[in-house]
């Protein structure tokens, strides 16, 4: 899809859904605290995404959805989230539980469950289990094999939407040792099962998305026909890993939109809220503060933008695209709003307030995105298992090497490139060939140099800065590299699940984030409406990833906070979402200034 084509959708749904400050409209932040007080499912909510076919686009257009390309489905997943990432969370269950059938289901499971969702049935991703959580090779749920099917016996515990769900997609061990080739993917229809054999297990009261439906349910011999397995025998893994890989990637989503409410509320807050004789905006310490998480979450967004675009520009790569975004999005985005919570002062602990309380909902939301679909530690391990390969590959890149992956990174993160039709089954479940957001870097920091040349007065300047600040976070990739050389012979056997090599990972990933901002400024420059690209916002976002291994070093100034703030607050006055994307969003600020609550 074009620029232009998601914008229209995006703003179309905005139009519709209305103002979330309105009590009037449906999807209202007053209606969906009331939600989230009484703890109670949000049916009406998302009934009414489903009957503006939100869902849809992310289901594939041949078996009767609207997804040609994910990005899409992952914008509006955006902004629903941006109001309820709880609805936005309920409504992606569903599409989740579909993802194994549209990677290894036969056609007429993946026509029949399309249908099925589009005429209102909710599905479950029944994975974990108590026991043993994130360790899914661990998992004790059997399904023994019998003439025409199989009987299925276990629980799965933790599982979004169980009891609601009208199908639960579940992994079970088929094999008798419990090795990867040991597991498949059954689809199990409530329906068609004996009565009282599916039993719910009690849904738990959770801390954020408290709305949520979260259970699990219990088999006991439960028969499941040939016909709903998912796959082959012994695909199972297979299927849980590359549906992981989408999950992982598209839940980024849910804190992308968290956060711009968490600033947008900040923000409102700041330019009307005077206090010691001045507007809070005007204090730079606060300046400084909402510059940095304006920053931050622009560079969350590109690198959920590169994993996003690369699921189909370069599917080999998601087994690392994956897991560095859902570690660093999520992760950044966390600390994020508990640096605006410090602006917002008291009015963070305001539960009924009726303009801001609706932060403290995504204060606590945004943390399913930390765990949900694979933890921190979790992707932290992917990426360190990853990282001799990639520090390897970077060393030793040829100019040819190099050159391809910038034609592949050009369709990830040119934001108008037409992509390939999404396949999740192409998807690579490890990165073979190094990573090519860093393997293009080089030649990105050029264009980079050429693009300031186009520029007068300070935007050069910053973009020149921008330019000698990536060109040292390329030095950082060389004492990377020399690091994990180093840590791999000193600790042999113990090295693979050491913290020094998770801390590695950590710092990857961000040499990562600030090589995505910078690719996708220099690949979509074309389409990028005023103020981007900017130069003080982009020196500002790599300085966020250069404090990563120098904390206390601070390279820009008040002239530049000064800079960031003021694109931030022209977002917000013209009622922008806080993206890289143009899209005119439905809010309104705060008008009472005679709130004098601290």
């Amino acid at each position: 899809m074009t620029v232009q084509h998601n914008r229209a959708l995006a703003e179309e749904l905005e139009t519709g859904l209305g103002d979330p400050h309105d009590p009037a409209t449906l999807l209202s932040f007053q209606r969906i605290l009331r939600y989230d007080e009484l703890e109670e499912f949000p049916h009406e909510l998302v009934g009414e995404l489903q009957r503006r076919a939100v869902h849809e686009y992310c289901l594939p257009a041949e078996w009767g959805g609207r997804a040609g390309d994910v990005e899409t489905g992952f914008l509006l997943l955006r902004l629903v989230a941006r109001r309820d990432p709880t609805t936005a969370a309920a409504l992606m269950l569903t599409d989740l539980a579909f993802m194994p059938t549209w990677i290894g289901g036969n056609p007429n499971q993946r026509t029949r469950f399309v249908s099925m969702i589009n005429n209102g049935a909710k599905m479950a991703w029944g994975l974990s289990e108590r026991e043993h959580g994130s360790d899914v090779l661990s998992n004790d749920m059997r399904a023994d094999k019998v003439d025409g099917g199989y009987l299925l016996t276990g629980e799965k515990w933790l599982i979004g939407i169980a009891t609601l769900a009208d199908v639960v997609t579940v992994h079970a061990r088929t094999g008798p040792r419990g090795g990867p080739g040991d597991w498949s993917v059954f689809a199990v229809e409530k329906r068609l099962c004996s009565a009282g054999s599916v039993r719910e297990v009690p849904n738990e009261r959770l801390h954020g998305l408290r709305a949520l439906d979260l259970s699990g349910i219990r088999l006991d011999e439960v028969f499941v026909p040939d016909s709903h397995r998912i796959g082959a025998e012994g695909q199972g893994l297979e299927l849980v890993l590359k549906s992981a890989q989408v999950a992982r990637t598209v839940i980024s989503g849910i804190a992308l939109g968290a956060t711009d409410t968490a600033l947008r509320v900040t923000c409102d807050f700041i330019v009307t809220r005077e206090i010691f004789g001045q507007k809070v905006a005007q204090i730079p310490y606060t300046r400084r503060q909402v510059a940095e998480s304006f920053a931050d979450l622009l560079l969350a967004e590109a690198v959920a933008t590169g994993g996003v675009r690369g699921l189909q520009a370069c599917p080999e790569q998601a087994g690392i695209f994956s897991a560095i975004v859902k570690y660093f999005v999520p992760t950044t985005l966390e600390r994020t709003l508990s640096q605006l919570s410090l602006v917002l002062g008291a009015r963070l602990y305001l539960r009924e307030h009726p303009h801001y309380g609706i932060f403290q909902k995504m204060l606590r939301d945004i943390l399913v995105s930390v765990f949900a679909d694979g933890n921190t530690v979790v992707n932290l391990k992917s990426v360190g298992a990853q990282l001799e390969t990639i520090l390897t590959r970077a060393a030793t890149a040829t100019p040819q090497q190099r050159a391809a992956a910038g034609d592949k990174v050009a369709l990830m993160y040119d934001l108008d490139a037409k992509l390939a039709t999404w396949t999740p089954g192409q998807q690579q479940l490890f990165c073979r060939d190094g990573d090519i957001v860093l393997l293009a870097l080089p030649d990105a920091i050029d264009r980079l140099r050429e693009l300031a040349a186009t520029r007068n007065g300070e935007q050069r300047a910053w973009l020149e800065q921008s330019a000698d600040l990536a060109d040292r976070l390329l030095g950082e990739v060389d004492r990377l590299s020399i690091a994990q050389r180093d840590l791999q012979q000193r600790l042999g056997r113990a090295y693979g699940p050491s913290a020094e090599l998770y801390r590695l990972a950590e710092q990857y990933c961000a040499l990562h984030a600030g090589a995505a901002i910078i690719h996708l400024i220099v690949e979509s420059t074309p389409v990028l409406s005023d103020p981007f690209p900017d130069g003080a916002v982009l020196l500002l976002c790599l300085e966020r990833v250069w404090r990563t291994f120098h904390p206390t070093e601070t390279l820009t100034g008040a002239a530049e906070i000064d800079r960031v703030t003021d694109v931030l607050l022209h977002l917000h006055g013209e009622r922008k979402l806080f993206s890289h994307w143009q899209i005119q969003v439905s809010a309104s600020g705060e008008t009472d200034t005679t709130d004098e609550r601290k």
